[in-house]
């Protein structure tokens, strides 16, 4: 073992000064409301300075900056993980923590990777919060949304859909508006424009692919979508 002996005198400098490595960076508060969707009381946690990065417990480099952006993605990591057991699938759980762990890497000062430290568990809270909500529909419907969620770039046409789960399409529409409050075109348009503003925010990809990630035939069309549904531009949106 190459480390070996800077792995003992490391244990014995931690045992020495009482050094204690915690399962994780949130406490059972905390964590318990970002899975249960529990959005009201993480907020009045985060507002009360209960989530905060714990980068003072373990040097993982002498730059204070870089040391927090390191604990940052191991926080965002270990938040994918819980994500998926609360009910995320593994590639949205994921992404949503890769998206953070990019805006991370770009933080000019430590106060910001607090702040996006906050924002990354209010988001975790309120997609777990939204997917709590959406397991009451049918198995029916439930299988359109994962098809959905799973890629909004693909076909997601009601005929496309009404295929997927075997049913009439004049009866899935029926079923889908009943159990979701939304018609297959609303709901569709929703999720591509949700996920086209938190692309915005948080990555770095032009209008033109975020309009190509999400299925639209060209950058106007995706704009005039967007415009639609926001108010605004991609491009004012982002600014």
């Amino acid at each position: 073992m190459k480390i070996r002996k800077e792995l003992n005198r490391q244990l014995y400098r931690q045992k020495a000064y009482g050094y204690e490595k915690k399962p994780h960076y949130f406490d059972e508060t905390v964590l318990n409301a970002i899975l249960g969707g529990d959005v009201e009381t993480l907020k009045s946690l985060t507002a009360s300075g209960a989530v905060s990065l714990s980068a003072g417990m373990r040097i993982l480099t002498k730059n204070e900056l870089k040391n927090g952006k390191y604990h940052f993605v191991i926080a965002a990591a270990f938040l994918a993980e819980s994500g998926i057991g609360a009910g995320l699938s593994h590639d949205e759980s994921y992404t949503i923590a890769d998206i953070y762990s990019r805006k991370a890497d770009r933080a000019a000062t430590c106060g910001d990777l607090q702040v996006l430290l906050k924002d990354m568990c209010l988001d975790f809270a309120k997609r777990i919060r939204e997917i709590e909500k959406e397991n009451v529909v049918s198995a029916h419907i439930r299988a359109c949304i994962d098809h959905i969620y799973e890629d909004l770039g693909a076909d997601l046409s009601v005929k496309e859909l009404a295929d997927l789960t075997n049913l009439n399409v004049s009866y899935l529409c029926k079923l889908f508006k009943q159990e979701t409050g939304k018609t297959i075109k609303e709901y569709v348009t929703a999720a591509k424009m949700d996920t086209a503003q938190n692309l915005l925010k948080y990555s770095d990809l032009s209008c033109s692919e975020i309009a190509a990630s999400l299925g639209y035939c060209s950058q106007s069309a995706f704009t005039y979508a967007f415009r639609l549904f926001t108010g605004t531009t991609p491009g004012k949106y982002r600014d």
